[in-house]
């Protein structure tokens, strides 16, 4: 299975916010489609650059689950949906799992540079490797003690050098802890 890196995963609070990505989108070249399921049978379609949008109500946890599957499959997404909702953190907690999600107001869908925003841009697996590398753990070590394979901790370390805006590992540390101390408690 191949996960697009690029795919677009958004969840936002309003159908305007959710026109405005996909306009955006649109003009990048994705393909919208209305809903969450996959007609297409093959289970990789992130070359197919599709964006499957829709709105979630609070209590509906199959849609979500309908969006995550298709975001696992590489297609991008946009859910309009309360994050405060128990389908809503459902929606962000597995979404997040895949990669970065773009949350209400962050659409130009990077959260790079070292802007103030990048330590919520990050995911919890990629806070808690960054704590542990902090403290002086090997990223083998950080890897073993969070659970994750090698390969899933060093793709989420790069993942987060990127939103950091960084080349190395000790860099995207020492970024993340310099913005964790800016940050009020």
């Amino acid at each position: 299975m191949t996960i697009q890196p690029d795919a677009p995963r958004h969840v936002v609070a309003s159908s305007a916010e959710a026109d405005t990505v996909l306009r955006r989108l649109a003009r990048e070249g994705w393909t919208v489609r209305s809903g969450f399921a996959l007609p297409d049978p093959s289970w990789d379609v992130g070359s197919s650059r599709l964006i499957l949008h829709g709105r979630i109500a609070d209590d509906d946890l199959e849609t979500a689950q309908l969006a995550v599957l298709a975001a696992a499959r590489g297609a991008g997404v946009v859910a309009v949906v309360a994050a405060e909702s128990a389908a809503g953190r459902a929606l962000v907690d597995d979404l997040t799992r895949l990669g970065p999600v773009n949350q209400e107001g962050d659409s130009n869908g990077s959260g790079g540079g070292g802007g103030s925003d990048v330590i919520a841009s990050l995911i919890p697996e990629q806070r808690a490797l960054l704590d542990r590398l902090a403290s002086g753990d090997t990223i083998a070590a950080a890897a073993a003690a969070e659970f994750l394979s090698l390969r899933t901790a060093n793709r989420r370390i790069a993942e987060a050098r990127q939103l950091f805006g960084v080349r190395t590992t000790r860099e995207a540390v020492l970024a993340y802890l310099r913005q964790r101390q800016r940050q009020p408690e």
